[in-house]
């Protein structure tokens, strides 16, 4: 089975997120239960450290009144892995109010660590949700992700 990082993550967001069960299982049991699922040794490993980077440096990244308010520049390398479409749609959740500028760090330091060069905006939403969900006091910002990546399209045109 040729899985990626992301299939491995959006699994276990998926069993995980809505169970009353312990939330954090550990890592052992996680790669039995990977395992199990059919995924490869080499992608549950990638998987389990990126969850790791997910709240490694969380706390390390303060932002002053004025970085709030600046915009945001990618380096070449981020330009390369996250096309116009994804930097826009970015920008968009952090207009609308559900990325803060440190949780917007944080995701494209996920997004990046994905090692994958086809990200999207589907990717995205899904990373989003995760980043939000690791963060304590994110329920309506989670809640309003939510709802975008459930959205129906409804193929109207305004």
């Amino acid at each position: 089975m040729k899985e990626n990082v992301l299939d491995v993550l959006m699994y276990l967001f998926e069993t995980y997120v809505d169970t009353e069960e312990d939330p954090e299982p550990d890592q052992n049991e996680l790669r039995i239960e990977l395992s199990k699922a059919g995924f490869g040794d080499a992608e549950i490993d990638r998987a389990l450290e990126w969850l790791d980077g997910l709240t490694e440096h969380q706390d390390s990244l303060a932002f002053n009144p004025q970085t709030a308010h600046g915009t945001r520049i990618y380096n070449e390398l981020e330009m390369e892995r996250l096309d116009v479409a994804c930097r826009g749609y970015i920008s968009y959740l952090e207009q609308i109010g559900i990325l803060s500028p440190p949780q917007r760090e944080i995701l494209v330091d996920r997004l990046l660590a994905l090692e994958t060069h086809d990200i999207d905006v589907e990717q995205i939403k899904w990373v989003v949700l995760m980043v939000l969900f690791s963060q304590p006091g994110q329920e309506s910002a989670y809640a309003r992700m939510e709802d975008l990546v459930f959205e129906e399209d409804t193929g109207l045109i305004h």
